[in-house]
């Protein structure tokens, strides 16, 4: 269940409506020129002791406001670059991020295992296949207690979040995102960009390249981007989900 938290948690940092908040200039700057995203990512999760205690790739496709998937699957030997990201996520663009396939995308298809979360506008949906079980809640529900309230719009984040610089280490800029309440599911999230031009063609901005999230217990989950696409065209059916035939569903989607 821990890993399922942080995938919804770590996934959902990445969609919604752009901040305007003071001491967080790489952020919004970010967020200001972002339509779309593509990437894919090596995940890696330590216990408080430090020690590995899982290790995943996958893709992440991202339409602003709102909508979003999130594709993960258990790493294999040797796959420490998004490889086998991209190999599961489908063919590669131009830059090398996987592309979905539109046919298998909206139904959940494509790898035997792993997880899939589809945000679509209005409900988010979690497939795992390993369980051939989805479960799905109406967005604004879900993003209720998940550092998604961050970037989603559905509250005054102001009044959730203490959001402020935090330096540069490891050729990053980072920004310190802590939650105000204790009904979060992490203690704090930082975000490391570059500081190179957009990649998108707009105003000059850093490039986010990683992601840290420490939960309660102690667990530290770090995302690294690879392969990274922005505001590239994507297809409805990338953002979008049907249950597939024969698994369990768990909930009652928002019409």
């Amino acid at each position: 269940m821990r890993r399922k938290s942080f995938i919804g948690a770590l996934a959902l940092l990445v969609a919604g409506n752009a901040l305007a908040l003071g001491g967080a200039a790489p952020l919004d700057n970010y967020l200001d020129n972002l339509k779309t995203l593509r990437a894919t990512f090596l995940q890696l999760l330590v216990d408080a002791h430090g020690k590995e205690i899982d290790r995943s790739t996958g893709t992440i496709v991202v339409v602003r406001p709102g909508k979003l998937r999130w594709e993960i699957h258990p790493a294999k030997a040797g796959d420490d670059t998004g490889a086998g990201a991209a190999k599961a996520g489908g063919a590669k663009g131009a830059d090398g991020a996987a592309k979905v396939d539109a046919n298998t995308a909206a139904s959940g298809g494509g790898d035997s295992g792993g997880q899939l979360l589809v945000a679509d506008g209005r409900n988010l949906w979690f497939l795992d296949r390993d369980l051939q079980q989805v479960t799905v809640k109406p967005v604004d529900s879900a993003l209720s207690a998940t550092p998604a309230m961050l970037l989603s719009g559905t509250v005054d984040v102001r009044k959730n979040f203490n959001i402020s610089p935090a330096g540069k280490r490891d050729g990053l800029e980072w920004v310190l995102v802590e939650p105000r309440g204790t009904d979060a599911d992490f203690r704090r999230a930082l975000f490391g960009f570059d500081e190179g031009a957009s990649a998108g063609g707009g105003s000059a901005g850093g490039e986010l390249k990683k992601m840290i999230l420490d939960d309660k217990l102690g667990q530290t989950a770090t995302i690294t981007f690879q392969k990274i696409e922005r505001n590239d065209p994507v297809s409805p059916e990338e953002v979008s989900f049907t249950p597939p035939p024969g698994v369990d569903v768990i909930g009652t989607p928002r019409k």
